[in-house]
C-alpha cells in the first residue's frame, strides 16, 4: 500500500515539477535567454544567482547596502565598472534595465569563466564563488551553495507579473578548493551558541568593553545574507551589525561581540549603547520576512534583552528608521511589529517540536562523522528499489497545518535525490548542499495524535546515501 502511494505520489510529482527557465515565454525568461546565449552561461545558472542575490527584484535602479544594482547585484565599483566594459552599456542602464543588467551579469560570469566546461553546470561553482566578491574561502562558500541550493531544489517564482521556472537538477558542484573551506557551521558564537560565528572585519567596528545595553535596533540588509556577511567583512564597508539573520530557515550570524561597538545605527549614541539586528531582504519586497525568519529573531532579541535586562517594548526594540538622525526606512512597511513584538514577549506561543533520530530498519547505519549534525549522531542507507523509510514519529496536539523542516549533513557523497515522504507527499532533497541548517520541506495538513510524521526513503536513482538526522516541526 505505502510502495502504490510512494509511487503514485512522485508520478504526480514529476508531472508538476516546473519547466527550465528558457522555455518561458515572458520579457523576463528571453532576457535571461539572449544573456546566456550572448555570453555562454548556462540560463538556469543565471537565474539561480539572481534569485539568490536578489529573489529576481530590480529595485527599480535603487542600490542595495553593499553598493549592489539590479537582478544580477552589480556592484560598483567592480562588476558594474566590468559588465559596462564587457557590454557596451552604460552604467546607469546597466543599474536600472531589468534586461541589460541580467546582460551585464551574464557578460561578467562569462568572463571569469574562461577553461570551464561551459556546458557542465557542475562546474560553474569556481565561477559563482568568484562573482559574490566575498574574500574569505567560507562565505565565498555560503555564496555559491546558496545558488546551488536552487539549481537543485528547482525554482518557481513570480517577478513582474511573470513566471520564472528552474527544473530542479541532480547537480554535483566541483568546489575545488572550496571543498576545503572552513564548513559555515563550524564556530559557534560566545554570546548566542544558537549563532555561526564569522567576524566583521576590524575596521568595520569599534573594539570596547561595555556593559550597558538598553536599546535592540532591526535592521533589513538590503542585500541577501551571504552578501550582508561579506560587505561587514569588506574593510571599505566601514559599517557592521552584530547580527545577520537568513530568511528562508532564519539561520543566524553573528559577526560583532556584544562588547563591541558595531556600527549599525548611524548614530553614535545608539551605536553605542545597542545591539544591531539585520535581517536578510529588501524593505519593498513582504516576501523575504517569513515565519522562521520572526521566529529565530525574536528568539535572539529575547535572549539579549534578558540578558541585560531590557523591556521588551517598542521604545527599547526599535527599527533603524526610529534612530534619531537616521536617514534610512528599514525595516519598512512591511516588517510586521505586532507579530514580532508578540514573539518577542512570547505572548505567542507555538507548539513545536524536534525529532533528532528515527526508527529505521536493518539497512540503516549510525554514524557520527560529519560535524553538521544535529545531536550526536545519524542515520544513513544506501539508495534501493524499496522505500525501507527511517521514521520519525511525534505526537501532534491536535489536527491543523504544520510546517515540516529537516536537518542533515551535507557532503558531495550523499545523495542528491534524497526521498522525504510527508503523509502523501514526496519531496525531494539534495543533501549535497544546504547541511547543517533547516531546511523547510514545506507546510501540511496533518491529523493530532502519535503517527510517523516524516519519513526519509531509500527509494531513489540518485547515487550515494541517504541521510535521516532530525526533523522539527512547528504548528502553524
Amino acid at each position: 500500500m505505502l510502495t502504490a502511494r510512494l509511487a503514485a505520489a512522485a508520478v504526480l510529482l514529476l508531472a508538476l515539477l516546473p519547466l527550465p527557465a528558457r522555455a518561458s515565454a515572458g520579457p523576463l525568461a528571453e532576457a535571461f535567454a539572449k544573456a546566456a546565449a550572448t555570453y555562454d552561461v548556462p540560463a538556469d545558472l543565471l537565474v539561480a544567482v539572481a534569485y539568490a542575490e536578489t529573489r529576481l527584484d530590480g529595485h527599480d535602479g535603487e542600490p542595495s547596502a553593499g553598493g549592489g544594482y539590479g537582478m544580477m547585484h552589480l556592484v560598483s565599483p567592480g562588476t558594474l565598472e566590468r559588465a559596462a566594459e564587457l557590454t557596451g552599456q552604460p552604467a546607469q542602464r546597466l543599474r536600472a534595465d531589468d534586461a541589460a543588467n541580467i546582460l551585464g551579469g551574464a557578460a561578467v560570469l562569462g568572463s571569469m569563466a574562461q577553461g570551464v566546461d561551459r556546458k557542465d553546470l557542475a562546474a560553474w561553482y569556481p565561477v559563482v564563488a568568484r562573482y559574490s566578491g566575498a574574500q574569505s574561502a567560507t562565505v565565498q562558500r555560503l555564496y555559491a551553495d546558496a545558488v546551488y541550493e536552487v539549481l537543485a531544489k528547482g525554482l518557481r517564482a513570480t517577478a513582474g507579473g511573470e513566471t520564472i521556472t528552474v527544473a530542479a537538477s541532480a547537480v554535483q558542484p566541483e568546489r575545488g578548493p572550496l571543498e576545503q573551506a572552513r564548513s559555515f557551521a563550524e564556530t559557534l558564537s560566545a554570546d548566542y551558541p544558537a549563532a555561526h560565528w564569522i567576524p566583521a572585519h576590524s575596521g568595520n567596528y569599534a573594539r570596547a568593553s561595555r556593559t550597558k545595553v538598553d536599546r535592540v535596533v532591526i535592521h533589513v540588509t538590503q542585500g541577501s545574507y551571504a552578501g550582508a556577511i561579506s560587505w561587514f567583512q569588506n574593510p571599505r564597508a566601514r559599517v557592521s551589525a552584530h547580527y545577520v539573520i537568513r530568511s528562508r530557515d532564519g539561520d543566524v550570524t553573528q559577526m560583532v561581540r556584544h562588547r563591541d561597538v558595531a556600527w549599525h545605527a548611524g548614530n553614535g549614541s545608539y551605536n553605542r549603547r545597542s545591539i544591531g539586528v539585520e535581517h536578510e531582504g529588501y524593505v519593498g519586497n513582504a516576501t523575504w520576512f517569513t515565519d522562521a525568519m520572526y521566529r529565530a529573531s525574536a528568539a535572539l532579541t529575547r535572549a539579549i534583552c534578558d540578558k541585560y535586562g531590557i523591556p521588551k517594548d517598542r521604545r527599547h526594540i526599535v527599527g533603524h528608521n526610529e534612530v534619531p538622525g537616521a536617514t534610512h526606512s528599514d525595516p519598512g512597511r512591511h516588517w510586521n511589529w505586532t507579530r514580532y513584538m508578540q514573539l518577542v514577549a512570547g505572548g505567542e506561543q507555538t507548539w513545536s517540536t524536534v525529532v533528532d533520530g528515527p526508527s529505521a530498519g536493518p539497512a540503516w547505519g549510525t554514524s557520527a562523522f560529519s560535524g553538521q549534525k544535529q545531536g550526536p549522531d545519524y542515520r544513513f542507507a544506501k539508495p534501493a528499489q524499496t522505500a525501507d523509510p527511517a521514521w520519525f514519529r511525534a505526537t501532534l496536539p491536535k489536527e491543523g497545518r504544520y510546517r515540516v523542516d529537516v536537518w542533515y549533513p551535507a557532503d558531495p557523497g550523499y545523495n542528491a535525490w534524497t526521498p522525504y515522504l510527508v503523509k502523501d507527499n514526496v519531496i525531494w532533497m539534495n543533501q549535497q548542499v544546504g547541511g547543517g541548517s533547516w531546511q523547510t520541506l514545506g507546510t501540511f495538513t496533518l491529523p493530532a495524535g502519535s503517527q510517523n510524521v516524516v519519513g526519509v526513503s531509500r527509494r531513489t536513482d540518485g547515487k550515494g546515501y541517504v541521510i535521516a538526522d532530525a526533523v522539527r516541526i512547528t504548528k502553524m
